[in-house]
């Protein structure tokens, strides 16, 4: 069945945010799938602690993301 896999740094999200990206993926597969799928419809976050995800050779931390998020970085 449909699995989908999120993976976040630590601490950029809330749970509201994360239960909320949670629904719209569901309903985002179901849209295409069909209702009956939904029960069958995984969705899994994983958070990676902050410096531990590169981009470009450089490590991502929590606060650079929150300041690209606020239009500082």
């Amino acid at each position: 069945m449909p699995l989908i896999q999120v993976s976040l740094v630590e601490g950029v999200f809330t749970p509201k945010q994360k239960h909320e990206m949670i629904v719209k993926l569901t309903d985002a597969v179901v849209s295409i799938a069909g209702e009956n799928m939904r029960q069958v419809i995984w969705v899994v976050v994983e958070e990676v602690r902050s410096g531990e995800w590169g981009l470009g050779g450089e490590p991502l931390t929590t606060e650079a993301i929150k300041a690209v998020a606020s239009g500082k970085g």
